[in-house]
């Protein structure tokens, strides 16, 4: 209530002026009545504050119990989701601490808030590779692997931010299944990159110092990647098995240029698979030629002339020559194929190992990174030789990436699967100790894969798998190959032991299945890294194989062997299932098969 003081009676008498220490215009007569009439204004107002008050202090209460209770329901929520992974108490802290906390309603926010924790890591990781490679003592190995470095950071940065827009999405109107798996090969990706920029300092003594001050910030992102791996396979494991409709194989007859029926997985659109097996040339975009008699006399100066971020296929033709040089295929340049003349006469070939000071991921004569890269009848060739260690020919992190009719000719580490999913068809590859490594989801099919002759003392492993985790979705899968020997091996192939792989990491996973493995590998098929390191986790398994190599009677006795005798358990390694081939193999026009 209020008073104006047009209600209030002027006394004429002070000249129409209010009196100081009075109430102006009233009377003696008057005071008692207003007096009292005020008195008991003030009394209610009094009560109407201490009520005011008391209601201020019960809502301020009663909301600081419901952001108490929201809080401890959010903090179940996060410790519920975190309780599936590796790292449990690292995922808590990680987010209980942040504002996105109060936002966290469901399981599908809680693996939203842990990759924006992750990439808040990540960039911080960045900042400490920049800090150590502005050093002015570093050696030229400790350079190259600083710079290995920011390159595995950069391409971890993108794929944890495609996982985000992935997962805002989740469901999405795909399958749940093929949705699931591009979550996984993004993540685990992740993941290889943080063990890759460590790799490359592990050569000498030298880069010990380097290596420790970056190693715990990187442990932390790979582990923080992990956690959110972990939830996602618990989020999206239920919810298929949920899923009233499976997906069903799609599978398509396609005749072959060598007039062989076989299926195409679905991730080929038809554009593609013309253009992998066509009979007569392809129309190229550009052509490369050492001659000069085309648009380009290397390699890598059509790479980088191709246009960035192409979402139509950009062909390359490189006629018949030997290219001696390095060619690097980044992230921006998309959708590019390689079509060479013939595998036989159309060589890239590079010298580069670490014996001469690269590190083993910069060594590739030829690296792939670029989403949906293609190669056809090309041999990629790193000739640094037996005695120069780690020397690959060949690195892949390109996602859906195939090779059809190519060779990849090295020793030591011939072929890099790096990671995510890749795809060879009808290849050769050559090598010596471990030449085909990494952490990839691969497929290889109808391939010749050739031991040769080391150096004396070494011996030859046709695999080193890197799965490092238990949720990685991840694996080297052999499938209706030829795994035999060089010509410059047979003589003396039983003298020189010949294993079909080694467990590079924690969780390695090798299947070999239908395939012809010749009496080049010894009977107990499979040899230890380094005493019973990963015996117990690791998957190696083979199906159906035959050939004078291929008995299973003396094969080694570890825990994570097996000889596989379910059709339905060698069936989840197929293209169709292990690099979820359904849905994109049908567009690089390459001849596949979807199932055994």
């Amino acid at each position: 209530m209020s008073f104006s003081s047009e209600a209030l009676p002027i006394n004429t008498a002070t000249g129409g002026q209010q009196q100081r220490g009075g109430f102006a215009g009233f009377t003696s007569k008057h005071k008692k009545p207003i007096f009292i009439f005020l008195s008991s204004l003030v009394l209610v107002a009094a009560v109407i504050g201490v009520a005011t008050a008391v209601t201020g202090k019960s809502r301020d209460h009663s909301h600081d119990q419901n952001v108490a209770s929201l809080e401890a329901s959010t903090h179940a929520l996060i410790r519920s989701a975190c309780s599936s992974t590796r790292f449990p108490e690292l995922c808590v802290s990680a987010l209980v601490s942040t504002p996105l906390s109060a936002s966290i309603t469901t399981q599908k926010d809680v693996i939203e808030a842990s990759i924006n924790k992750t990439i808040l890591a990540v960039e911080g990781t960045y900042f400490k590779v920049l800090k150590l490679a502005a050093q002015r003592d570093l050696t030229p190995r400790e350079k190259t692997a600083l710079h290995d470095c920011l390159e595995n950071v950069d391409e971890t940065l993108d794929e944890l931010r495609e996982t985000y827009e992935d997962l805002r999405v989740y469901p999405a109107k795909r399958s749940l299944s093929e949705q699931a798996e591009d979550l996984k090969i993004l993540l685990s990706a992740a993941m290889t990159n943080q063990e890759s920029c460590l790799d490359g300092f592990s050569h000498d003594d030298a880069d010990k110092k380097v290596k420790k001050a970056l190693e715990k910030g990187v442990t932390h992102v790979r582990d923080m990647c992990s956690n959110a791996l972990a939830m996602i396979c618990n989020m999206t494991n239920t919810d298929i098995a949920n899923e009233k409709n499976e997906r069903r194989l799609v599978e398509e007859n396609i005749t072959g240029d060598e007039g062989s029926s076989s299926s195409f997985p679905s991730w080929l659109s038809a554009g593609d698979r013309r253009l992998l097996q066509a009979a007569s040339s392809v129309t190229p975009d550009v052509t490369v030629a050492a001659d000069g008699s085309g648009n380009y006399r290397t390699v890598a100066a059509a790479v980088a002339a191709a246009p960035e971020k192409s979402s139509k296929r950009y062909v390359i033709r490189i006629k018949a020559g030997v290219y001696r040089e390095n060619v690097e295929i980044p992230k921006k340049k998309t959708n590019l194929m390689f079509v060479g003349d013939d595998r036989k006469t159309t060589i890239i070939t590079g010298s580069r190992n670490v014996a001469d000071g690269s590190t083993t991921f910069k060594s590739a004569t030829v690296a792939v990174v670029g989403t949906g890269f293609l190669a056809r009848d090309v041999t990629f060739q790193n000739t640094a030789g037996a005695s120069k260690h780690q020397a690959v020919a060949l690195r892949v992190g390109s996602d859906h990436s195939a090779f059809y009719r190519c060779d990849v000719l090295a020793y030591q580490d011939s072929l890099y699967v790096h990671s995510l999913r890749q795809f060879f068809r009808s290849c050769f590859i050559a090598g010596t100790v471990d030449f085909i490594f990494g952490n990839a989801a691969v497929v290889f099919q109808d391939c010749d894969i050739h031991a040769r002759r080391p150096n004396s003392g070494q011996g030859n492993m046709v695999t080193a798998q890197g799965r490092d985790d238990p949720n990685e979705n991840t694996g080297i899968v052999i499938q209706n190959c030829r795994i035999g020997a060089t010509s410059d091996l047979l003589p003396v192939r039983t003298s020189v032991k010949t294993f079909l792989g080694r467990p590079w990491r924690q969780y390695s996973r090798t299947v070999i299945m239908k395939t012809d493995i010749s009496d080049v590998i010894r009977p107990e098929g499979w040899s230890p890294w380094s005493g019973n390191f990963a015996l117990d986790t690791l998957y190696y398994a083979e199906y159906q194989n035959t050939g004078a190599g291929a008995g299973t009677g003396g094969r080694v006795k570890w825990k994570g062997f097996k000889v596989i005798t379910s059709a339905s358990e060698a069936n989840q390694f197929t293209a169709g299932n292990f690099v979820s081939g359904n849905s994109w193999l049908r567009s690089t026009g390459f001849p596949f098969s979807l199932t055994m």
